[in-house]
């Protein structure tokens, strides 16, 4: 028999306290005293039991307490006793002829909180950056900054918590159900922002006329949508937005595309990979138009056409009943948005309206840019955001693997929607999640492979100070520095300087140290040397 299945059998209610599994032995000392222990019991074993039993032991409040008058002392079996049901956890008392006798001795223990373990994946559809994929986000980043500079635009940002009511009054009604929102203690309505141009909008009717327009900004900022998740959309991104305030003319249009098209050719994507379709809202405000169809209907059905390519033509033409249009008004609609050229269009609304004669300046100008490849009008781009009144593109994937890359167009009556003046304005927003998948598709990830220059690492333990002058010196010199903080073999140097690519390893050791002087080693070339510690660049 067992340690710990005898020391169970004398005194079962001991069994109060021990639930498997413990981490401690300490309580079990606090609590119990051997002399508490029968005699029957074989002192051999103390040891071994409160060893073995304590490892494999849990303290907790008992549900039951154990009637002693029911024990038999010489039994062997468990079942030689029963359970009575007990609010308390029992004392337990010495009382070998049913009298006095020490009690108390075994107290109850404090109840240990048990961690509950928690779901280490982040929440559904959000991201970790872990150093790999931040590399490859830096790098990214790095190439929208790069792209803003070359044309001439300034980086703003705002706050990732904004009103509720600045995304709900012009981005439509139908975006609060994608909004991560919620009263704050002040009992304002606020919000995750789902995109940057609302806030954008807000920053230049704060700042007014201290700014001289055109205004020319760029910002990358991380936005929140709850919606349903597909490839290369995520509940967050970050997003890349260009815009440009005070330009009413289309080569505002043209030179966003420009830059979309720059960044593009940066990464190595052509035009064979990724087009982009463009159209005007003026469009369907002149068919619109033609049905005495009002004015505030104009951004429901905007909403509902940018669905055409993602619920059946049925549905679409359901919606469009639903809000009051005609079926002889959604005949004609849906003929105008099948049109793929703009000299059909041209047929069908002439050429007296804003509609062409923008769509055929801005095709003029991508010729001039030299980016037309690049471009093809499709009258069913409305994008789904009520704010747009102008020309309104898309990029798209040509294989039509991915969901739209990016999109944008003309917003010229947005600040007045917050209480500003009206002030010409077109810009894009470009996700960070659907360009990644892009690039993998197109086998054009790059290299980005973690990098330090040196790496700093004293051969004795009475050196760790000098090392890190060392590697002060060279910070302030502005090279990289990986130093080693801990007393470790050369072996462990060499496998850390190879994970982490360090061009040289730098060792300081006591002979070279006392003449001013450290050990250099190139590790692509192998080459070794000492030199003085002023003279190390």
């Amino acid at each position: 028999m067992s340690a710990n299945a005898s020391f169970l059998i004398h005194h079962p209610r001991l069994i109060l306290y021990f639930n498997k599994p413990s981490t401690s032995i300490l309580h079990l000392r606090q609590n119990l005293s051997l002399r508490h222990l029968p005699q029957s019991l074989n002192p051999s074993i103390y040891s071994s039991f409160s060893v073995a039993l304590f490892r494999s032991c849990r303290f907790s409040r008992p549900s039951f307490s154990l009637n002693p008058r029911k024990l038999s002392s010489s039994s062997s079996s468990s079942s030689s006793y029963s359970t009575t049901a007990s609010a308390e956890p029992p004392s337990l008392s010495s009382n070998d002829n049913g009298g006095g006798g020490r009690s108390g001795a075994l107290s109850s223990p404090p109840v240990i909180e048990v961690p509950q373990k928690i779901d280490v994946n982040p929440p559904k559809g959000t991201r970790d950056f872990p150093p790999e994929d931040m590399r490859l986000r830096s790098w990214l980043f790095q190439n929208f900054r790069e792209v803003s500079r070359l044309f001439g635009f300034e980086e703003v940002d705002f706050p990732v918590l904004e009103s509720e009511a600045l995304f709900v009054r012009k981005a439509g009604e139908e975006i609060r159900d994608q909004l991560y929102n919620f009263k704050d203690r002040g009992n304002r309505r606020v919000a995750l922002r789902p995109e940057l141009t609302p806030s954008l909008a807000r920053l230049v009717i704060q700042k007014g006329k201290s700014v001289s327009l055109p205004l020319k900004w760029f910002a990358i900022g991380q936005c929140w949508r709850y919606e349903r998740m597909t490839r290369g959309r995520r509940r967050e991104h970050y997003q890349w937005n260009m815009d440009i305030i005070g330009v009413p003319e289309v080569t505002a249009e043209a030179e966003l595309i420009s830059s979309i098209v720059t960044f593009f050719k940066r990464l190595g994507i052509t035009a064979s990979d990724v087009g982009f379709k463009v159209s005007s809202r003026k469009v369907l405000q002149e068919v619109l138009r033609c049905y005495s169809i009002p004015e505030n209907m104009f951004g429901k059905v905007c909403i509902i056409i940018d669905k055409i390519e993602k619920i059946p033509i049925e549905e679409i033409k359901g919606e469009l009943v639903s809000v009051g249009i005609s079926e002889a008004a959604i005949e004609e609609l849906l003929q105008v948005l099948s049109v793929k050229s703009l000299d059909k269009l041209e047929e069908i609304l002439g050429d007296a309206g804003d509609a062409v004669k923008d769509l055929k300046q801005l095709f003029s100008l991508a010729e001039k840019f030299g980016y037309s490849d690049w471009i093809q009008f499709d009258a069913s781009v409305v994008r789904g955001l009520a704010y747009y009144t102008g020309i309104v593109f898309e990029g798209f994937d040509r294989e039509g693997k991915l969901r739209a890359i990016c999109g944008g167009g003309r917003y010229d009556q947005l600040l007045s929607t917050f209480g500003g003046d009206d002030i010409p304005a077109c810009g894009f927003g470009f996700g960070d999640a659907v360009i990644v998948e892009l690039i993998k598709e197109k086998g054009l990830l790059p290299e980005l492979s973690h990098e330090v220059e040196n790496i700093v690492c004293p051969l004795d333990k009475e050196l760790q100070g000098a090392a890190a002058t060392v590697a002060t010196i060279l910070r302030q010199k502005g090279q990289s520095v990986d130093l080693v903080l801990e007393n470790k073999p050369l072996k462990w140097v060499f496998k850390r300087a190879a994970r982490i690519n360090a061009g040289r390893l730098i060792l300081v050791g006591n002979s070279e140290w006392q003449k001013g002087m450290v050990g250099v080693k190139i590790l692509s070339t192998g080459e070794q040397y000492e030199i003085k510690l002023d003279e190390l660049e």
